[in-house]
């Protein structure tokens, strides 16, 4: 089964289903729709649910909506911010669409 990490500040959104997508680089987007994720904390690698991937989908950072920023649970502007402070200088990514699995 494969892994992905969420900084702990997500935990609670995405267990109360409030953060429903996360935006990847292409080095953190090796999954495809109806893989099955273990899911852990970045900082202390701690589980706290699995997932399954609805979609995969391309997007670019001055495409990205308010919508986007809805499912992130999130104001637009925080939502960009936030993307250029973990990936600098980059401006293509991939939206992982998930549901929590219970």
């Amino acid at each position: 089964m494969q892994k992905i990490t969420f900084f702990k500040r997500f935990v609670n959104d995405i267990l109360a289903e409030r953060k429903t997508i996360t935006i990847r680089d292409a080095s953190e987007a090796n999954v495809q729709a109806g893989d099955i994720l273990e899911v852990s904390t970045l900082e202390e690698g701690l589980w706290f649910c699995r997932m399954q991937v609805l979609s995969v989908t391309q997007v670019n950072w001055a495409d990205l909506t308010p919508l986007h920023a809805a499912q992130e649970n999130m104001g637009l502007v925080e939502l960009k911010q936030l993307i250029k402070e973990i990936y600098p200088g980059q401006d293509h990514f991939y939206v992982i669409h998930f549901e929590l699995l219970k």
